[in-house]
Formats: structure tokens, C-alpha cells, sequence
């Protein structure tokens, strides 16, 4: 293997991985300040503070190299909160399956192709934070009929708007929540509803938040009985969320053959590898061997992704 390949493609990665934790402890520095500026204001204050917070930021943070890197690896520092795990974790553990990628990739064309070995880092990172982000829109998706209806009761009852929502922001499920809880501090600090809800469904593209802003919106401009507005709403949220789920049962038997042929290679490699360990370690021991081995590998993972497009394109 040339001795000059190796270096630079760990010289690049380190670099990216350097500027990452720069911008990790950039970013531990604000919620710092955050929190001190949050003491002194009261906590009334705190939503208000943390957007002055996140303006003063926000040279370094949305405008600077920070911003570029994020974006190509489809991270979202303003949401970095939101995601289940650290969000620094994804570009650590997508390290060692790029270096398996690319040398999957070198064994088929050469050496020289472990170069490839940030673009494949890239590419995982982007597959995992959209994976989180798409995840996180279903968990809203799913969880948003529900909490509208927490919504309509409390209007029935006489409550208005701005309580029901809070309320929701205590007593919802933890991602809803948090939505809600934005839009209370929004509206703590004067700002109007419909400015409200159009900021948090343009944050968390949902587009079940736009049409709740657009009823209240509508309804504020025509009037008429709110309650009765929102429950249309919640019932219209509640069909779409039961033809999705309708979608997903038809397509289990789809779902359910890509993962046996996705399983069936590897299946036949073990009982193989226990039946005659000599054929199989052909793949391993031989340079031949082992260019079989990556194609093989290749094949099967452009077939997994191939299929599981399909099913998406299918039930979107």
C-alpha cells in the first residue's frame, strides 16, 4: 500500500474531526451563557434571553466554517438538542464503517481508493442525521392528533388557547412537548399565536403544525367556534395518521421479503463457512477471493438501498 495514502486520508479526517470538537465546545460555551444570562433576567425572561443569546452566536455558529461542515454532514446545531443521542457520537461511530467501506472499495481498485474514505464518512453521516430527523417528524407526526385533541378539550372547557397550549407542553409526550413548550415561550414574550406556530412548523417540518397554524389564523380573521375548528382538524390529522399506518400493514409482506433477501446471503455464508471452512476462506485468504468478497458485499448493500427506495416511494 503507498505509504502517502493512508496519512492523507487520516490527515483529512482529523481536520474535519478537530473542527467538530471546536464547534462542540463552541457550543457548550453558549448553553454557558445561556444558563448565566437566564440567572440574571429571571425565568420569565429565559426564551427571550436564550434568542438574544442565540443572535449574538450566531456569526460563529450559522455563518462560519462551523456552519459549512454542519451542513455537509446534515447537521442542525440549532436543533442539536433534540436528538436522542450526542449528537458528536454519529460522526465518531461513522468513522470506522467509512474506513470499512472504503476499503472495500480499495480491495476492488486499488489502494489508492482509501481516499475515498472522508467521502464515504460524509455520505454515513448524512444517512444517520436524516435517519434521526426523519425519525423525529414520524414521533411528531404520530403524536400530534393526540395532542391537539388535548387542545380542543381544554378550549371546549373554556381555556383559552395559550393555556391549552402549555398545558400540552406538561403533560404531552417528550418530543411534542418540547414543541409546545417553544411556542409557550414564544408567546411569553408577546409574541402573536400565528407567528407562534409558524416559526415551530417551519422548525420541525411537520406539515400537520402549518395546518394548525393556518386554522387558527383563519379562525381569528372569519371567527366562529374555535372548539369545533380544532376537532375537525384533530379528525382530519387522525384519518391521515391511520391511511399511513394502513400503508405500512400492506407493505409488511414487501418489508418482510427485503429482509429475508437481505439476510439470505449472509445465512448461506455461515452454513458454508461450518460445512466446508476451506471454500470460504477463499474469500478471505486470496486476492481474488477478496475482490469477489467486496463486489459481492457491494451488490448486496445497492440491492438493500434499491429495494428499501422502492418501498418508501411506495407508501409516500
Amino acid at each position: 500500500m503507498p505509504s502517502s495514502v493512508l496519512p492523507i486520508a487520516a490527515g483529512g479526517l482529523l481536520t474535519l474531526g478537530a473542527a467538530l470538537a471546536f464547534g462542540l465546545g463552541a457550543a457548550r460555551r453558549q448553553d454557558r451563557r445561556q444558563a448565566r444570562i437566564a440567572a440574571v433576567v429571571g425565568p420569565h425572561r429565559l426564551a427571550d434571553a436564550a434568542a438574544a443569546a442565540r443572535r449574538g452566536f450566531r456569526p460563529d455558529l450559522d455563518q462560519g466554517w462551523f456552519r459549512a461542515i454542519a451542513g455537509l454532514i446534515r447537521l442542525q446545531p440549532e436543533r442539536r438538542q433534540d436528538y436522542p443521542i450526542r449528537w458528536w457520537i454519529i460522526p465518531l461511530v461513522a468513522l470506522p464503517f467509512a474506513r470499512a467501506a472504503a476499503g472495500l472499495v480499495a480491495a476492488l481498485g486499488g489502494d489508492p481508493l482509501l481516499l475515498l474514505t472522508p467521502v464515504f464518512w460524509v455520505v454515513f453521516c448524512r444517512m444517520a442525521y436524516g435517519w434521526l430527523d426523519a425519525r423525529r417528524v414520524e414521533i411528531l407526526f404520530q403524536q400530534f392528533p393526540d395532542a391537539l385533541g388535548m387542545v380542543t378539550r381544554a378550549v371546549r372547557v373554556g381555556i383559552p388557547v395559550s393555556e391549552a397550549i402549555r398545558s400540552v407542553a406538561r403533560e404531552a409526550p417528550k418530543e411534542t412537548a418540547a414543541e409546545f413548550k417553544r411556542i409557550g415561550d414564544r408567546l411569553s414574550i408577546g409574541q402573536p399565536m400565528e407567528q407562534a406556530l409558524a416559526e415551530t412548523a417551519h422548525r420541525n417540518n411537520v406539515p400537520e403544525y402549518r395546518f394548525f397554524a393556518t386554522a387558527l389564523a383563519l379562525q381569528n380573521q372569519t371567527g366562529g367556534a374555535l372548539g369545533e375548528t380544532l376537532e375537525n382538524l384533530a379528525e382530519v390529522i387522525r384519518k391521515r395518521v391511520a391511511l399511513k399506518e394502513r400503508g405500512y400493514a400492506l407493505a409488511a409482506e414487501a418489508r418482510t421479503s427485503a429482509g429475508i433477501l437481505a439476510a439470505l446471503p449472509f445465512f448461506t455464508c455461515a452454513v458454508l463457512a461450518v460445512m466446508s471452512p476451506a471454500y470460504v476462506a477463499m474469500l478471505f485468504e486470496d486476492a481474488g477471493g477478496r475482490r469477489i468478497l467486496a463486489a459481492a458485499i457491494g451488490l448486496l448493500l445497492l440491492g438493500i438501498a434499491i429495494m428499501r427506495s422502492m418501498i418508501r416511494r411506495a407508501l409516500s
